[in-house]
Order: structure tokens, then C-alpha cells, then sequence
């Protein structure tokens, strides 16, 4: 996707090696616009999927998922990172690790957002060693549902995550995919 290469060119930040600081467009200052262009090219290439649910982790994931359920006319489902008094234990929940904040959440999803029959289209910001989509693959399989694809935003494809799917069978769809991030610069695939 041409536009979001352009973005990450001009607003991205090479924070180090492997961390790419997008927060001026995509996950703490959000463009909108830009956000519906990304639903827009999820939507185009899972539909054939047949996808009856969105799913997501807070809360960088919002944004891209929401505008693809938006156009796809299908409920987004947010996977949470912290654990609610609201929920009971009616519950599937899975522990997950972020690299990048150096801790685990308990990834949770309650039972009533999910049947057996759904197939879920996972959508996410970035896919660098594939914990948090595996993570989003082990709830809905725990429920008896299928993932009926993976859309990434931004791929940090020299990291193993995409590997990692794809040796399960996961169906990996990327906007941008980042071969290297080496001297701060931003290298494309």
C-alpha cells in the first residue's frame, strides 16, 4: 500500500533496529482517513474469506480494524489486555508477552462475543514475532471458531512472526513489510 509506505517514510521514527515509533498516525494520533484507505485494502482482499467477525487487541488495533468491520458490515471485537470487574469468568483467556513493553497480559475474550461457527479475521498493527496474534488464534480456537485470515497493517518482516504463522497455516495479508530498520532507516520488502 503505496500511501502507508509514504507515511511511515515521512512520519515514522526509527526508535532502534527493531522498533518503529508510528504514533503520529496510526496508534496514539490517529488519521482517519487513512485508517478507512487501510480498511478499505483488508476489506478488498478477505472478503472471498468470508469473515463473519473482526477481532483486535487493544488498543493499537482499533483504528484499522474498526474502519475493515465498518466496510465489511461486521462486528469488531476488541480483545482485552487487562482483566475487567465486569467480566465474569465466562471467559477464554491466554497469556501473551510484548517485546516491546517487556510484560505479559492476560489476552480475554468473553464467551458471548464468539460461537463456534464464526469465522474470525483478525486484524492488528504490527506483526514483528507473532505473540499477539498467536495469542488472538489461541482464543478463538479455544472457543471452536476458525481464523479465516490475519490482516497486518505493518510487518516487521525480519522478525520470525510471519514465519511463524504461516507454518501453522495462517492466511497473512500485510499493508507494509519492513525488511530492515538497520543505521535508522527504513527499508522496505
Amino acid at each position: 500500500m503505496d500511501s502507508l509506505k509514504r507515511r511511515i517514510v515521512k512520519d515514522g521514527i526509527v526508535v532502534d533496529k527493531n522498533i518503529l515509533k508510528v504514533d503520529s498516525f496510526l496508534n496514539h494520533q490517529v488519521d482517519l482517513n487513512l485508517m478507512y484507505e487501510i480498511g478499505t485494502y483488508f476489506k478488498n482482499y478477505f472478503e472471498e474469506y468470508k469473515p463473519t467477525k473482526i477481532f483486535t487487541i487493544e488498543s493499537s488495533g482499533i483504528a484499522p480494524a474498526s474502519m475493515t468491520a465498518l466496510q465489511m458490515k461486521l462486528p469488531m471485537v476488541i480483545l482485552k489486555k487487562k482483566t475487567s470487574k465486569i467480566l465474569n469468568d465466562n471467559i477464554y483467556q491466554t497469556v501473551i508477552h510484548s517485546f516491546t513493553k517487556s510484560v505479559d497480559y492476560n489476552l480475554t475474550l468473553s464467551k458471548k462475543y464468539i460461537s463456534t461457527g464464526d469465522r474470525i479475521l483478525i486484524i492488528d498493527d504490527f506483526l514483528a514475532k507473532g505473540e499477539a496474534a498467536s495469542g488472538a488464534i489461541r482464543l478463538v480456537e479455544s472457543a471452536g471458531a476458525k481464523v479465516s485470515g490475519i490482516g497486518i497493517v505493518i510487518e516487521k518482516s525480519f522478525q520470525p512472526g510471519r514465519k511463524l504463522l504461516e507454518s501453522k497455516g495462517y492466511k497473512i495479508y500485510s499493508l507494509a513489510r519492513i525488511r530492515s530498520l538497520e543505521h535508522g532507516q527504513i527499508k522496505f520488502c
